[in-house]
């Protein structure tokens, strides 16, 4: 078994913690694949500002208009199975009272007993869409570092809510890992990602042992890729920009290439930016 246990959360939610909808949409993926039932959601008057997060006005099959309100919700795989079973928490990220937010959704996860807890989150990234997506796999507790070969961030500086529910969750006792998926940047307007989708997907099997059914990421995945090649083959200079991009990353992921020779090829991708001498770049998701 692993060290998360056999009663795994995946945790997701859109606003800051997910660029290009990538979080968001494994989680949606996941429920999808097989039956859940929600077992718990907020009340949305506590958390959430109307004026930020708005609520939808929807029509159903009969044409019939209802409004969906901004949520929260923890969803329960309903299929009992061998194995690990990925429980799924995803909504909007709060507007207020994010302590009480994340003490009121770890107090649901304990009563279904849940053994371990997974933040799934994306970045926007100066990385090339041509290349297979960057996923962070960091944790603060020392035993799934070890366990599960995770890292340790070194990011200080604002966050989003997924660190405020993984924090609490580590003071409840829930052992938790974050994922982040790294976003080409200059892709924002071709949302979502489903690349980005499927990397976090294929790490999240990684480290939980589930099985997880990807369903039409890997062709919606190499479609988007061939969307963003032909954009880039009609502007000249985001074909540059792309090939310094590979440049970079093929020398960050070469056997050969020592720590030294990584930051000397960063400092003149910054220098060629106009960024400077490359201070303040580090490892580790920014939320």
């Amino acid at each position: 078994m692993n060290s998360l246990g056999r009663r795994v959360l995946v945790v997701a939610f859109d606003g800051w913690n997910d660029a290009g909808e990538a979080a968001t949409a494994a989680a949606t993926q996941l429920r999808e694949a097989r039956p859940y039932e929600p077992v718990y959601s907020v009340d949305p008057e506590l958390y959430f500002d109307y004026m930020y997060t708005r609520p939808q006005i929807e029509a159903d099959a009969d044409g019939r208009r209802t409004l969906r309100w901004p949520d929260a919700t923890l969803w329960r795989p309903q299929a009992t199975a061998r194995g690990t079973r990925l429980w799924v928490l995803s909504g909007a990220e709060p507007a207020r009272a994010w302590k009480a937010f994340a003490a009121e959704l770890i107090d649901a996860a304990l009563s279904e007993d849940i053994t371990g807890l997974v933040a799934l989150g994306s970045m926007m990234s100066d990385v090339p869409h041509t290349r297979p997506i960057t996923v962070f796999s960091g944790s603060d507790n020392d035993e799934l570092r070890t366990a599960l070969g995770l890292e340790r961030s070194t990011y200080e500086g604002p966050v989003g809510i997924l660190s405020v529910i993984a924090a609490a969750a580590e003071e409840a006792g829930i052992p938790t890992a974050a994922l982040w998926a790294s976003v080409p940047h200059y892709v924002a307007g071709h949302s979502p990602s489903p690349k980005a989708t499927l990397a976090l997907l294929d790490r999240l099997e990684g480290i939980t042992g589930a099985k997880i059914a990807r369903g039409s990421l890997p062709g919606d995945a190499l479609a988007w890729e061939a969307t963003i090649d032909a954009a880039a083959a009609d502007d000249e200079e985001m074909t540059e920009y792309i090939r310094q991009l590979e440049q970079t990353r093929d020398t960050w992921d070469s056997p050969e290439a020592s720590g030294d020779a990584i930051a000397q090829e960063f400092e003149k991708y910054l220098r060629h930016r106009g960024d400077g001498d490359g201070r303040g770049l580090g490892r580790g998701p920014h939320r």
